[in-house]
């Protein structure tokens, strides 16, 4: 028999230790395996975004896992479902993902439906599946009465309305972390595609304390160093700070810009 995985992103946040993480966007088990092994706390794997389905991230956490150097500590799986759904997060969990950040979370009774997903019956409805990935295969000894000891469920609020409901989710027993998305917030605040606006800062920032004085951990996506660096003083526990799609795109472009590609400028001589 086997031994229940540690999730060791939930014990990090349950100790206040900030997780330093990666945007994973792109779609492929290829880019899963090389940045597994670049040495972030956490990677966060997206699908509500990108064209990714359960198969195809099934492989890209096969990937992932196989990326990290012997005797190190691998960077966590946070994987994000399409929707805020029963199903999905059944079959994730059934493929070993010990994390899920759920999108578009508006009050407590869908924190709670989320809570009720995550875990078996009597306290939940999460279907039992026989001899899953997550069981490796029927090998984890009490892993039905013991996985939710394991599972993190991060939500994430995105709008005006959920964050007129903070603490009533932040409070929801087995609501480990909240999520603030600065980009749909803005939309939501009257200021789309200004996550700098001041108004959103500063609810950004209000958001954060609210989180932490609930005993929970509050998260962020943030590309801009100085913005991330400022909300992890605030008291933010697990920051994305780069995404893969940006870092490939924005240095593609950044070469061809030094070398004057597409644009008729002189070629360098070799």
């Amino acid at each position: 028999m086997s031994p229940l995985p540690i999730n060791h992103f939930k014990r990090a946040l349950a100790e206040g230790r900030a997780q330093i993480g990666l945007w994973c966007s792109l779609p492929d088990p290829y880019v899963s395996e090389i940045v597994a092994g670049a040495g972030y706390d956490w990677l966060m794997f997206d699908t509500e975004h990108t064209p990714t389905d359960v198969p195809r991230m099934l492989q890209q956490l096969q990937a992932a896992a196989s990326a990290v150097p012997a005797g190190a500590v691998p960077s966590s799986a946070v994987v994000r479902p399409a929707w805020n759904d029963t199903v999905l997060i059944k079959r994730y969990l059934d493929i070993g993902v010990q994390t899920l950040l759920l999108p578009f979370v508006q009050n407590a009774d869908e924190a709670r439906a989320a809570v009720r997903a995550m875990r078996y019956a009597p306290e939940g409805i999460r279907g039992m599946g026989g001899s899953t990935r997550a069981t490796n295969y029927g090998r984890v000894q009490g892993y039905v009465q013991h996985a939710h000891e394991e599972l993190c469920l991060l939500v994430q609020v995105e709008t005006r309305e959920a964050l007129e409901h903070l603490e009533e989710i932040a409070n929801v027993d087995g609501i480990d972390g909240v999520f603030i998305g600065p980009s749909d917030l803005s939309a939501s605040m009257g200021h789309p595609g200004n996550p700098n606006h001041p108004e959103v800062r500063a609810a950004i920032d209000g958001a954060i304390a609210r989180i932490r004085a609930c005993g929970k951990a509050p998260g962020i996506l943030l590309l801009d160093e100085a913005r991330a660096r400022e909300c992890l003083d605030l008291g933010a526990l697990f920051v994305a700070v780069a995404m893969d799609l940006q870092i490939l795109a924005r240095g593609a472009e950044a070469v061809a810009a030094r070398f004057g590609a597409g644009g008729g400028a002189a070629k360098a001589s070799y």
